[in-house]
């Protein structure tokens, strides 16, 4: 590891050792004033938002990603209001109890320390993710995409200005350069970061799992699938189907696949007629296009091939697949789901229990959107993004997920 960086992962970690003794009134305080100066500063971040823009195609459907305006500065601004309105998810006692021996053994919840976040081009992770470690006293070093780079060093500065006032050391948020560099340091900093924590395309989650000698919590690749059952309401599946796959497609929430029960496919034009409106490309299966053949764009209508499927397309694009009854549609979802977000409509209090306990995924949903699968909609405040794993984080993370646990034993003389 290079000094440059090596001192500046130092000032980080002893920068975060200093949250140790912030109230939580304090921390709130100063949530409060970040929401303020982001509100009286809104202009600024657009402006520097309005360059990053300017460098991406308007195409790119991580263009939505990256735009911010007045809406999503307010938005945000509630979410750190709502993060400092939560309570405080360190010094919980998960478990206490007396020995034998007269030991007294509590086991509490305690921040992780520093914590490393490496993100693609959305600027409102850069909030996100300050709010949610400073109230959960962590650190956190970020590591945003090139894409977003005069986005991020506003909103940084903007944090680290009102840190400064505050009397905190504003190397709790530090902002790495932009340059494949600075993330091969990071992944590296083993001495001086406890956790990282990827949120973008499976490309970046893989680049990180495979290269991190830090403990890594995967976050953000979402294939997601949406099941019709047999038993299924059609006026449900609409809009469930509609609203999960349109809402905002370059969002790992959203409908990546629907898989529709053979019997079942006479509705299928139906429940694909308010995405033709929304000009969504549908890569369908053999049944399924026949299916659709009739009803949906000629130029909209294409045949699946096996890529078609287990692709997280965050476009305006959708695969359809047809099974035999809800046997192979879970196996079709086992096969091809990232284990995010996966949804069964349908009428069948049986079928959707089976569903429910044979889909392996973060989220499992009955007759609803995938498109809820989110830390703000879980009622979380804000989140720092989807794990797809099974470890003591597992979908929307928050502030619980970002503590970590330790042993208080008190004695009075007690030897072994």
């Amino acid at each position: 590891m290079d000094d440059y960086h090596q001192n500046m992962f130092r000032l980080v970690m002893e920068a975060g050792k200093s949250l140790n003794l912030l109230e939580e009134k304090e921390i709130n305080a100063i949530l409060e004033a970040i929401a303020k100066e982001t509100e009286s500063k809104m202009y600024y971040i657009l402006a520097e938002n309005q360059k990053d823009l300017q460098r991406m195609d308007t195409s790119n459907p991580k263009y939505d990603r990256l735009l911010l305006n007045e809406q999503r500065i307010m938005d945000i601004v509630k979410d750190i209001r709502n993060v400092a309105s939560l309570p405080s998810p360190v010094g919980k006692i998960l478990m206490q109890k007396t020995l034998p021996n007269g030991l007294n053994l509590s086991k509490i919840t305690v921040p992780f320390g520093v914590i490393g976040i490496i993100y693609e081009a959305r600027p409102n992770v850069s909030f996100d993710v300050f709010s949610l470690c400073l109230k959960s006293g962590n650190a956190c070093i970020l590591k945003g995409g090139s894409d977003a780079r005069f986005s991020n060093e506003a909103i940084i500065d903007i944090i680290r200005n009102v840190l400064d006032e505050n009397g905190v050391n504003p190397n709790v948020c530090t902002l790495l350069p932009n340059d494949r560099g600075a993330t091969e340091e990071l992944l590296n900093a083993r001495d001086y970061v406890d956790l990282i924590i990827p949120r973008g395309g499976q490309e970046l989650i893989n680049y990180v799992r495979e290269n991190s000698r830090i403990p890594v919590i995967e976050t953000g690749a979402g294939v997601c699938h949406t099941y019709f059952h047999k038993e299924g309401d059609v006026k449900k599946g609409k809009d469930i189907v509609t609203n999960a796959k349109t809402r905002k497609v370059s969002v790992c929430n959203s409908l990546d696949c629907l898989v529709i029960d053979k019997d079942r496919l006479d509705d299928l034009h139906y429940l694909c007629e308010d995405l033709e409106k929304k000009d969504v490309i549908i890569y369908a299966d053999k049944h399924a296009y026949e299916a659709l053949f009739q009803y949906y764009s000629y130029d909209l209508l294409k045949k699946a091939d096996e890529d078609s499927f287990g692709t997280e397309f965050l476009d305006y694009k959708m695969a359809v697949k047809t099974v035999s009854g809800i046997d192979q549609a879970i196996g079709h979802i086992a096969t091809y789901s990232s284990k995010h977000s996966e949804a069964i409509i349908s009428e069948d209090r049986e079928a959707i229990r089976l569903f429910e306990k044979m889909v392996d995924a973060a989220c499992i949903y009955a007759n609803a959107s995938t498109a809820f699968t989110d830390g703000a909609q879980f009622g979380l405040g804000a989140e720092i993004g989807i794990s797809t794993q099974k470890m003591h984080a597992r979908g929307p993370m928050a502030l619980e997920e970002l503590c970590t646990y330790k042993w208080i034993i008190e004695g009075n003389g007690q030897i072994r």
